[in-house]
């Protein structure tokens, strides 16, 4: 079409055909923007495509050690590991960590200074550890109930023997 264009502009020799150029290069635009117009959206797809497919370059990691993340307030952490342990007879155990390192291992504990260690550090803390206690003193006195009946029973024994 750009070739029948040009070679029409050529053909008038006239005053006219000087202002024809004129005019000519607005029609051959648009001739060639009509031409390229449904080319155009799918130029534009096909761009558009090819820059979609690419993933966005992360830019390469810098050599040496990376620089730590600071926060606005550095606080230093200590980590600390408390554990206490009891039995079903009230004895208790507790042992520390410092980290990975030990700092104490089977330190035996009463089980009152545990119930007032856990409702100093919090209610809900100390509710589980004074059932668990008081189950502990009940096993305790049901104990010492049976030992002083079978402390009874000897001592009437020895008394009948004494007899």
């Amino acid at each position: 079409m750009t070739v029948d264009v040009l070679t029409h502009e050529e053909e008038p020799a006239t005053a006219d055909a000087a202002a024809a150029p004129a005019s000519q290069p607005a029609d051959t635009s648009k001739t060639e923007n009509d031409t390229t117009e449904p080319n155009a959206p799918a130029a534009e797809a096909a761009e558009k495509t090819e820059t979609d497919e690419k993933p966005a370059e992360e830019p390469k990691p810098k050599r040496g050690r990376p620089k730590a993340q600071t926060t606005a307030k550095k606080t230093r952490t200590v980590e600390l590991t408390l554990t206490v342990t009891g039995t079903a007879d009230g004895e208790w155990q507790a042992e520390l960590k410092n980290g990975s390192k030990w700092v104490a291992k089977g330190l035996e504990i009463p089980a009152a200074a545990v119930s007032r260690a856990a409702k100093e550090l919090h209610q809900d803390l100390s509710g589980p550890i004074d059932e668990v206690i008081n189950a502990a003193r009940e096993a305790q006195a049901a104990k010492v109930a049976q030992l002083e009946a079978e402390l009874e029973r000897a001592k009437q024994a020895l008394a009948e023997l004494d007899s």
